[in-house]
């Protein structure tokens, strides 16, 4: 291992980062540069300015990435109707690719040999950005403390703290946050605590963003979504940033207790997890998407979408955002998109969306006079569907004759 002679660190102003800060220049006799990202957790990141000057860190980086993360990461990932095993909608995966882009950035301008980061040796999220990292500038140095140190308790990591004079919030009034949760603006993940136990069901307030479904509103609300290239630009005819956008659709859907999600996944390092996620503003972009490629797009274009998310989705879970398979991808979905174009309108009810309306003026492929049960005027040749029939019933004759 090549001497570290300064690292840019990811860091939140917590607990673990703020001992990882310390540890690092204990360690490594190391200059450290820390990073914050706001990209939508709900909570300030300017205390984390307080708390890196108090420990004597001299190049700070506070940034608002809310937008870029919307537009650059969320909106490209929601073109492709991206859900991991069926159910996931990709929250925390998501938001790691562009943390690790600003790592190295923020390397190469300060000239930083290393970055660190706090996920720990049991997760996806160490993968995330490590495989983001070393895509963007192979020789740079990681290192990811909790494959390295000793402190493998929460009570180790206080006792820590406390021999070293870390001012951290939760040590002074001993509390316990019951669960690890990480939140952006696509979602809010819960793991840790009863969830631990599959069987268990999750506490009601646990959840931060929704109401229950049985709580919410008996009265159904009502949106429409504007869609230009397969991007949502618009909610009731205003026009919307990509971010305005999802905090509109978190704050509607959370309303209406939508986006609850629990479940049991497979992680790549392995083993199985269970966790529980909140995505309001997401469910209800999967839907509206679906609906507005569902009039634009041909079919045989649809199906070859639907064929491929499974490895796009799994792609983006796994940390290869940066991949030149997932870029290859990229381009294709996005090609896909010049002609999804249009309204979509939705019903929110008590954890439901349903859509009840779509329509586009120069790109729909929908053609009543053709699908209509009326008289089409010659528009559709009934006689011509027993030709194509008994072509394509060729090979299943010629078989059952043989069979025979």
């Amino acid at each position: 291992m090549s001497k570290v002679n300064k690292v840019v660190l990811a860091y939140s102003g917590g607990l673990d980062t703020s001992i990882i800060l310390k540890w690092l220049e204990d360690t490594y006799d190391c200059e450290v540069v820390t990073f914050t990202a706001d990209i939508g957790q709900g909570e300030e990141v300017e205390p984390a300015r307080a708390k890196a000057k108090a420990m004597g860190i001299k190049e700070i980086y506070i940034e608002d990435l809310r937008e870029e993360f919307v537009r650059d990461y969320v909106f490209p990932m929601f073109r492709a109707n991206a859900i991991y095993e069926g159910e996931y909608l990709l929250g925390t995966s998501i938001a790691r690719p562009l943390i690790a882009k600003r790592l190295i950035e923020i390397a190469n301008e300060t000239g930083a040999d290393a970055i660190s980061h706090g996920a720990t040796g049991k997760g996806n999220d160490q993968v995330r950005f490590e495989l983001g990292a070393y895509a963007l500038k192979p020789g740079v140095q990681v290192i990811a403390p909790w494959r390295e140190w000793d402190l493998s308790s929460r009570e180790s990591l206080m006792n820590y703290a406390e021999e070293h004079g870390i001012e951290v919030d939760f040590a002074k009034n001993k509390k316990k946050s019951p669960y690890s949760m990480d939140a952006n603006l696509l979602h809010i993940s819960y793991e840790g605590d009863i969830l631990e136990d599959p069987w268990a069901e999750a506490e009601d307030d646990m959840w931060r963003w929704s109401v229950s479904p049985e709580n919410a509103p008996d009265k159904a609300t009502y949106i429409e979504l504007t869609y230009e290239k397969g991007d949502i630009v618009a909610i009731d005819g205003t026009a919307m940033t990509p971010a305005t956008v999802l905090e509109t659709l978190n704050k509607l859907g959370g309303d209406n207790g939508i986006g609850r999600l629990d479940i049991v996944e497979n992680r790549y390092v392995g083993m199985k997890s269970r966790g529980c996620y909140e995505t309001p503003g997401g469910t209800i972009m999967l839907k509206a998407h679906r609906a507005i490629e569902s009039l634009t797009l041909d079919r045989e274009v649809a199906h070859l979408k639907d064929s491929l998310m499974p490895k796009y989705a799994e792609l983006i879970y796994n940390g290869y955002w940066w991949s030149p398979e997932r870029e290859m991808m990229q381009k294709m979905i996005d090609e896909s998109q010049i002609y999804v174009n249009g309204d979509v309108r939705l019903k929110l009810y008590k954890g439901s969306v349903s859509v009840v309306g779509r329509r586009s003026e120069n790109d729909s492929l929908f053609d009543e006079k053709i699908a209509t049960f009326e008289d089409d005027d010659g528009a559709y040749d009934q006689k011509d569907a027993a030709g194509f029939i008994k072509l394509n019933a060729l090979r299943l004759r010629i078989a059952a004759k043989r069979n025979k």
